[in-house]
């Protein structure tokens, strides 16, 4: 079962909408990828939830598929066996990430992206 769940944005624009979640909902920037240079991921925390912010120069906004699923779980590679059994499908072999995650990116049943996450 997954331990968390985690909701992912993709934008080609990070900055704005980190600026947008912060100055809405108050949420706090808890980490920057890479800390310096253009940034790839940020992690927005509000009251105990979070929110992802990644960097997709591709993203068309108000596009559907902007939005990803990240779920972490215990054992990425034994899930991937159950994907397609249950109407998934597996977009790839898993990687492991430099921030200390492997990561398997799937499709629900309607075609929803989600991220399969196990800490390294």
């Amino acid at each position: 079962m997954p331990t968390a769940i985690q909701p992912i944005i993709a934008t080609p624009d990070v900055d704005r909408l980190v600026t947008f979640y912060r100055e809405l909902l108050g949420a706090d920037e808890a980490e920057r990828f890479p800390e310096d240079g253009e940034v790839f991921f940020v992690q927005l925390t509000l009251d105990g939830a979070e929110l992802g912010v990644v960097a997709n120069a591709d993203a068309e906004t108000g596009a559907p598929g902007r939005v990803l699923l990240s779920a972490m779980v215990e054992g990425v590679d034994d899930l991937l066996k159950r994907v397609e059994p249950l109407g998934g499908t597996v977009s790839g072999e898993p990687n492991d990430m430099p921030w200390g995650q492997r990561v398997a990116h799937i499709k629900d049943p309607d075609g929803n992206v989600v991220n399969l996450c196990q800490a390294l």
